[in-house]
């Protein structure tokens, strides 16, 4: 086995027991650089490790970053044993460094951390029947419901203001009045669009403001991708990708979620009369995600799960939008209107969430009537 010597001395610095025998990089990711590592062990079978050189051009503050992980994970773990479940393969654990510590500086401005692989597990990228996203919504469902307890004072805010709606908005507004790359003029419908529901898609900033709803431990990057599943079964072993984990609403997550998994089309679709909101699938993860949280959280956060939905799809194209306008600065494209293309199917999708918002809160009504009946909901 061959490997790089400033890699190998990375590598060295974790307290992995035994010895090195496989070292592979995982292509897949955007953010991160990943290895999958294999130790043998005296005794025992071979285990496998991921190590990860965090991105921080992305993550400004990775020592922040991994505090947040490290308190996460742990109070998981301690939920999980609590509740008489075994942690081993169900959530992240981190692989400590010799001496202390949970993150490897490299000496080159690299950080670095490992984790226990999760083992026979995959993750997917798009959702073939509803039961498949019942899992993904129970697995964040569980997340949350794990660490309603966590004291939420003890997180960093990592990304502040990650989701203000209303500082989206003026941020929005100025890449319109910049119109740094000329493209106002030729997208003044999709403008209005976004200007009409400002005030609207701003409640849930307000509802945080005036203590309607709590701040809790968010996941902030809910795509199914970030959910592993068992091999065999396709049961939802443990939730992965913790570097936005931050202070925020429930909402958010939910919404996310919804956005990306429960539409009938990609995120960039240019054909809009096929996207749409699935409500079947809708239907699916949030019983999953009720029957994890109805004894969790609040009344007013779970009647409100639908607003999560809108806000969040809402949020991204106007995002995308803000991006056009700019001169595609943020997002990586691989065609010329290709944030304009991500907007669009975005303000389709919010238009079809608009018109079932009615079907969308009968079936949390009734889903918070079924799972929480025994808690007074």
């Amino acid at each position: 086995m061959t490997i790089d010597v400033k890699l190998k001395a990375v590598i060295d610095r974790f307290d992995f027991p035994g010895h090195m025998i496989e070292c592979a990089e995982i292509k897949t990711g955007h953010i991160n650089r990943t290895y999958r590592l294999r130790f043998a062990q005296d005794g025992g079978p071979a285990r496998d490790y991921v190590l990860q050189r965090i991105n921080n051009y992305v993550f400004k503050k990775p020592a922040e970053v991994m505090e947040n992980v490290r308190l996460v994970t742990e109070h998981i773990s301690r939920a999980m044993a609590a509740r008489g479940i075994d942690p081993e393969n169900r959530v992240l654990r981190l692989v400590p460094v010799k001496g202390g510590g949970a993150m490897v500086e490299d000496g080159e401005g690299g950080f670095w951390r490992a984790y226990d692989f999760i083992k026979h597990a995959h993750t997917i990228d798009r959702i073939k029947h509803p039961g498949q996203f019942r899992q993904i919504g129970a697995a964040f469902g569980q997340f949350q419901s794990m660490l309603s307890d966590f004291p939420i004072h003890r997180l960093h805010d990592t990304i502040p203001h990650f989701h203000d709606t209303r500082k989206r908005l003026g941020d929005f507004e100025r890449s319109v009045q910049l119109d740094v790359a000329g493209r106002a003029c030729t997208v003044r419908e999709e403008i209005e669009f976004i200007r009409r529901r400002g005030p609207a898609m701003c409640r849930i900033v307000e509802m945080i403001e005036a203590g309607e709803i709590p701040l809790r431990v968010t996941h902030n990057d809910t795509k199914i991708n970030n959910v592993m599943l068992d091999a065999d079964t396709g049961e939802a072993l443990c939730v992965i990708d913790l570097d936005t984990v931050m202070p925020g609403s429930v909402l958010y997550d939910f919404g996310d979620a919804i956005r990306y998994g429960a539409s009938t089309a990609a995120e960039d679709e240019t054909d809009l009369s096929r996207v749409a909101l699935d409500i079947d699938l809708f239907a699916a993860f949030s019983d999953g995600f009720i029957a994890a949280t109805a004894a969790r959280l609040t009344g007013t956060e779970l009647y409100s799960l639908p607003l999560g939905a809108l806000v969040m799809t809402y949020e991204n194209g106007l995002r995308f939008l803000a991006d056009y306008l700019d001169g595609d600065i943020y997002y990586r494209i691989e065609r010329p209107a290709h944030n304009l293309d991500r907007a669009r199917c975005q303000g389709r999708l919010l238009a079809d969430m608009e018109q079932k918002r009615a079907e969308m809160d009968g079936i949390v009504r009734e889903q918070v009537r079924r799972w929480g009946k025994n808690i007074g909901l």
